[in-house]
């Protein structure tokens, strides 16, 4: 039997309680730890959250206070990102610049430890992003302590054709990106990190080739199947479809709207639209206008458990979102047997098999609009084969994609940099 690890796990955003990346940060921090002896360096910000769900300070976590840099940053990302839910990018680039602080923090707090050989491994879980540099990565190196950072993800480039979509966003930074491979504390990071896990094939190839050899692919996003036990399914009648994500261009509801009106006004196809943002209002006008309020059902932010009724009884999540990095929601909708429709680009290109939905080919809005509306009327008029596709997303969810067993391919690499093991091979995206 092997012993057990002693992993300080780096995870500044890490909270049970929100979503998004502070999720991925509590859930494989939580899935690490019961395969090792995990220890979790979090942001102050996080600690509430963390006790409420039963860790204790000092022996589960340590809080870090770095709100002196963090708090005046995130005040200045808020207003450089000129609108709520928008100017990501920009939001990223500034964190970016807090984020050292918080690293050298970490080191004062477990340098001494570190040093003394107290644990087997570092890991830097969050940040995601892979602009973001770990000054620590360097003094890990010199202690002689396997750094190892990921899943990194972020960056996907916007598609041709939604440059209108990219400025409504208010992406403008998204144009000089690249520039971050430039800067030292970024290739000092890459060349300290004894391994670079990727969270999905655009950010494996973003990592130059010098460092190709200490990368492994392990797709970013899992679900936690205690938290998916909604039971039910469809009701009887039109085909029940459901979006779920924020309503801003990129994540195309309004794409959806245009390609199922004609299925919605004849009674065939009926849509709940879960989600909020700066499109919402224009998305309930062009519903009345068309004649659509009948199928098409608005809920506007919903809690997370109320999200999975909605999942739950929907025969597909029909989600045309052109520039997502992960598709975590993809994976929620295959854990209830929701059918995913999406396109074939980044995160939700790398779920999706044939046998369990529909990766339609990335195109112009249009193309996209009219691809969807081709593939519906189809489904609309014949559903037979979502049953078989909605149980084998369930299976392909319970195999490949819980936090549990992405935990424990983490710690496959963990023996493979500790010369335990060999690389482990890399995770297989779907050929569509």
């Amino acid at each position: 039997m092997k012993t057990r690890l002693k992993v300080l796990v780096i995870a500044e955003a890490a909270n049970p309680e929100w979503v998004s990346v502070p999720l991925i940060g509590w859930s494989l921090s939580q899935a690490l730890g019961r395969l090792c002896d995990v220890h979790i360096v979090t942001q102050l910000r996080n600690k509430e959250a963390f006790e409420r769900a039963g860790l204790i300070e000092g022996q589960d976590f340590t809080a870090i206070d770095s709100e002196k840099l963090a708090a005046p940053m995130w005040k200045l990302g808020q207003a450089l990102r000129l609108g709520e839910g928008k100017g990501w990018t920009m939001m990223q680039a500034v964190s970016a610049l807090s984020y050292p602080y918080f690293e050298r923090q970490v080191w004062k707090q477990f340098g001494a430890a570190l040093r003394a050989g107290d644990f087997d491994i570092v890991h830097r879980v969050t940040p995601l992003s892979p602009t973001t540099g770990s000054p620590i990565a360097r003094r890990c190196f010199k202690a002689k302590v396997p750094f190892v950072m990921g899943p990194l993800n972020g960056g996907v480039p916007w598609p041709k054709g939604f440059d209108s979509e990219r400025r409504r966003e208010k992406e403008w930074l998204s144009y000089v990106r690249g520039i971050y491979k430039f800067l030292p504390n970024w290739r000092a990071t890459m060349k300290s990190a004894a391994a670079i896990i990727t969270g999905s094939r655009h950010t494996q190839g973003e990592v130059p080739d010098v460092f190709s050899d200490k990368t492994v692919y392990i797709p970013e996003n899992a679900i936690d199947p205690e938290r998916f036990s909604t039971a039910g399914g469809p009701p009887a009648g039109p085909l029940q479809l459901c979006f779920v994500g924020r309503m801003v261009p990129y994540k195309g509801p309004d794409m959806l709207l245009e390609a199922t009106a004609e299925l919605v006004r004849s009674g065939k196809v009926e849509i709940d639209m879960v989600g909020d943002g700066p499109l919402l209002e224009g998305l309930e006008s062009f519903a009345a206008e068309q004649g659509l309020s009948a199928g098409v059902r608005f809920h506007g932010w919903m809690a997370h458990e109320e999200v999975q009724t909605v999942l739950g009884r929907s025969h597909l999540l029909a989600f045309p979102s052109v520039r997502e990095f992960g598709g975590g929601v993809v994976l929620e909708a295959m854990a209830l047997g929701a059918v995913p429709m999406v396109v074939d680009y980044a995160g939700p290109g790398e779920l999706v098999t044939p046998e369990v939905g529909f990766a339609l080919p990335i195109g112009t809005r249009d193309e996209i609009i009219a691809e969807f509306a081709k593939a519906l009327d189809a489904l609309a008029h014949d559903r037979a084969s979502l049953s078989g596709m909605s149980q084998a997303a369930k299976a392909r969810v319970a195999d490949k994609f819980t936090w549990e067993r992405k935990a424990e391919q983490i710690v496959e690499v963990y023996r493979w940099v500790l010369g335990q093991g060999g690389k482990p091979a890399p995770f297989e995206p779907p050929v569509n």
